[in-house]
């Protein structure tokens, strides 16, 4: 049975390395391999670690077999006038290649939606790639709609 539940601010430093564990596999062969791999665990950690500070909007959702992480979505809380108060943008949601097709993408979704509507958050934004035309099934069946825009970044 998968359970799906948000990390705690007070997780412990175990909890948190094999969540990077995990994130560490959704970044690809590439970020798994040496040299690159330790460089990446040690990033994602300490990004992991951005989101139990007091301040933080950024949240974690994870999915959990057999105490194993098979799943998580990282999401944070933003304000927006065009929205008329905070929404989410959900940075990633993974599901380690293992343990896909199994419905847990859903039921991370489900509990953050859930999550969102307790705390009156207006809507959830996020992306995904054009072709990937398995996710954008998950999100469509879930009531997500096609927004046409542009994305634009910027790294200092």
């Amino acid at each position: 049975m998968v359970n799906v539940y948000q990390i705690r601010k007070d997780a412990d430093e175990q909890t948190l390395i094999r969540l990077a564990d995990l994130l560490l596999e959704q970044q690809g062969p590439l970020a798994s391999s040496e040299p690159y791999a330790t460089d990446m665990h040690s990033q994602i950690l300490n990004t992991i670690k951005l989101t139990q500070e007091d301040n933080s909007h950024a949240f974690i959702f994870v999915a959990e077999k057999d105490e194993t992480f098979v799943g998580a979505a990282f999401l944070n809380v933003a304000i927006s006038i065009d929205k008329g108060g905070h929404y989410i943008w959900l940075n990633d949601l993974f599901v380690h290649k293992e343990h896909r097709n199994q419905g847990i993408a859903k039921k991370i979704l489900l509990k953050v939606i859930y999550w969102a509507e307790q705390k009156k958050i207006k809507g959830i934004e996020l992306e995904t790639g054009i072709n990937n035309e398995a996710t954008k099934a998950l999100y469509n069946s879930l009531g997500f709609h096609d927004i046409v825009s542009k994305r634009y970044g910027f790294r200092f």
